[in-house]
C-alpha cells in the first residue's frame, strides 16, 4: 500500500486551491486541484482520494456537500475537510455531527492557516490511509483459501496445493521439500486425506529424532530376543500403517545404512523385522519430507543415489517459505489469532494495521511455525482487544519494512516507477543478493545490472 496520501482540493477559485496544493505538497501529499464539484466528481470516479479539501460554497450546481456525498460512496474511508467562510460555522458543525449518515472529517475558516491546514489534513490522512490498510486486509482474509487445513491464497501455495491433488490419487511414493516450519507434515496428512487410504492410519517417523541404533526396530519392529531388552515382539511403524499412510520426515538425516533396508522396501514392499528372517507384507504408501538439498547430500556421499531417485520418481512437492508468500500472512494471522483466543480463553479480535505489517515485512527463518509461536506469545501477554505495535517481540519492533503488508496503490504511477519499486522491494526482500533478485523477477543478471544502473540503485 503506497505510503503517500492522496488529497483531491475542490476550489473554485483557482489561486485558492493552487496555493493549497503547494502547501500540502511540501508535506510530501499527492496532489489534485479542481476547480468545481463537477469536475471533483470526475476525479473521485476516476481514483477515489483519501482526504478531500473542499470549500463548501462553489460556483455552480454542485456544493462542497455533494462532493461530500460523492467521495463517501466511492469510499467511505475518505475524510472530507470542509472550508467555509467566516461566520458560517454552524454549518460546518452541523456537518461534522455523528448524527447525519454521511459527515465531515473537520472544517477550515477562511483565512486558512496553514499550520492548521497541514495538522488536519495529516490526522485525516492517517486516518483514512489507516481504515484503507485495514480494509485491505480484510478482503485478503475473506478472498482466502483453506484445503486441509493448508491457509492461503497465494500463487506459489496454490501451485503446489493443484500438484498435491494429482498425486494424492495415486500409490507413489511422495517428497515434500521445505525449510523448517513450512508445513511439511500438514502436507502429508492432506496427501492421505484425498487418497483412497483416507480413513486407515497415517503415521509419521522422525527419523532425525530416533537413534541410529533404535530407527530400524521402530521401522521394522523387532521380534522377541532380538536385542537386550527385546522382551516381547514389537510391531514396527510400517506394520502399524498398514493400509494407510507413512511419513517418513527428515529423511535428510536417515543414516546410509538404514537408506539401503528402505530402498529393498520401497522397491518390493518387504519388511524384515530385527531379529528373524522371516519376510512380511505390508501395503503402505510412503511419504518423505526434509529440509535438506537432497542432491546435495548425494553429492557429499551422505545420501544414496538410487533412493534419491527412488523418492524423485514423480518430482517433489516444494513448500514455498513464507517470505515468499508474504500475501498469506493476514489470513494466517486471524486463524491463529482464533486459535490462541479458544486455547487461552481471551477475546482478541485482530492485529492492527501496523502490527499486521510489520508480520507482513518480517523475513520469518522459523516460517509459520514461528509466526504461530510469535501471536501466541502476543496473545497471552498483550492486553487487547487488539494487537499493537508494543505487544510485538523485540526483534520484530526492530525490523525494517521490506514489502507493503497489503496490495500496492499504484494507480498514477508511471510503469518506470512501478517497475523500479518493485525492483527495489524484491532486492531487499533477498537481502541484496542480485542473483536471487533475478532469478525471483524472472530476468537475467545482466538484465537486472542494467536496470539498477539505469534507475540508480546500484
Amino acid at each position: 500500500m503506497s505510503d503517500t496520501a492522496f488529497v483531491l482540493i475542490v476550489e473554485d477559485e483557482a489561486a485558492h486551491g493552487e496555493a493549497i496544493a503547494e502547501v500540502l505538497s511540501r508535506s510530501k501529499y499527492a496532489c489534485n486541484v479542481v476547480d468545481s464539484g463537477a469536475a471533483a466528481i470526475e476525479s473521485i470516479k476516476h481514483r477515489p482520494p483519501d482526504v478531500v479539501v473542499t470549500d463548501y460554497r462553489l460556483g455552480g450546481e454542485i456544493s462542497g456537500m455533494d462532493v461530500l456525498r460523492a467521495a463517501k460512496r466511492a469510499c467511505r474511508n475518505t475524510e472530507v475537510i470542509l472550508i467555509t467562510a467566516y461566520g458560517s460555522e454552524a454549518l460546518a458543525r452541523e456537518a461534522l455531527s455523528h448524527d447525519n449518515d454521511i459527515h465531515v472529517y473537520d472544517f477550515l475558516i477562511k483565512p486558512i492557516n496553514t499550520d492548521l491546514l497541514r495538522d488536519k489534513v495529516s490526522r485525516a490522512a492517517k486516518q483514512a490511509m489507516a481504515a484503507r490498510e485495514a480494509l485491505a486486509l480484510r478482503q485478503q482474509v475473506e478472498s482466502a483459501f483453506e484445503f486441509c487445513g493448508i491457509i492461503g491464497n497465494s500463487e506459489a501455495l496454490m501451485r503446489e496445493i493443484k500438484r498435491l491433488k494429482k498425486v494424492a490419487r495415486s500409490k507413489s511414493t511422495v517428497l515434500i521439500v521445505g525449510e523448517t516450519g513450512t508445513g511439511k507434515e500438514l502436507f502429508a496428512q492432506a496427501l492421505h486425506q484425498n487418497s483412497p487410504r483416507a480413513g486407515k492410519p497415517f503415521k509419521v517417523l522422525n527419523c532425525a529424532a530416533v537413534s541410529e541404533t533404535l530407527l530400524e526396530s521402530e521401522l521394522f519392529g523387532h521380534v522377541k530376543g532380538a536385542f537386550t531388552g527385546a522382551v516381547v515382539d514389537r510391531e514396527g511403524l510400517i506394520q502399524s500403517a498398514d493400509g494407510g499412510t507413512l511419513l517418513l520426515d527428515e529423511i535428510g538425516d536417515m543414516p546410509l545404512q538404514m537408506q539401503a533396508k528402505l530402498l529393498r522396501t520401497l522397491d518390493t514392499g518387504e519388511v524384515l523385522p530385527v531379529g528373524t528372517n522371516d519376510t512380511r507384507y505390508f501395503d503402505v504408501r510412503f511419504v518423505a519430507a526434509t529440509n535438506h538439498d537432497l542432491s546435495e547430500l548425494v553429492r557429499k556421499g551422505a545420501f544414496r543415489e538410487d533412493l534419491f531417485y527412488r523418492l524423485h520418481a514423480h518430482g517433489a512437492l516444494r513448500l514455498p517459505p513464507l517470505r515468499q508468500r508474504r500475501e498469506d500472512i493476514p489470513v494466517l494471522v486471524e486463524r491463529i489469532i482464533e486459535q490462541a483466543n479458544q486455547e487461552h480463553g481471551t477475546a482478541f479480535e485482530r492485529a492492527s494495521p501496523e502490527v499486521m505489517r510489520k508480520l507482513a515485512n518480517y523475513n520469518w527463518p522459523g516460517n509459520v511455525r514461528e509466526l504461530r509461536n510469535v501471536i501466541f506469545r502476543m496473545c497471552l501477554e498483550a492486553e487487547g482487544p487488539i494487537l499493537q505495535l508494543h505487544d510485538l517481540p523485540d526483534a520484530l519492533k526492530a525490523s525494517t519494512d521490506i514489502v507493503p503488508a497489503g496490495p500496492p496503490n499504484l494507480a498514477g504511477m508511471s510503469m518506470a516507477d512501478v517497475e523500479k519499486l518493485h525492483i527495489m522491494n524484491t532486492l531487499r526482500m533477498f537481502g541484496g543478493n542480485r542473483e536471487k533478485t533475478a532469478k525471483a523477477l524472472g530476468i537475467g543478471a545482466r538484465t537486472l545490472y542494467r536496470k539498477l544502473r539505469d534507475y540508480g540503485l546500484r
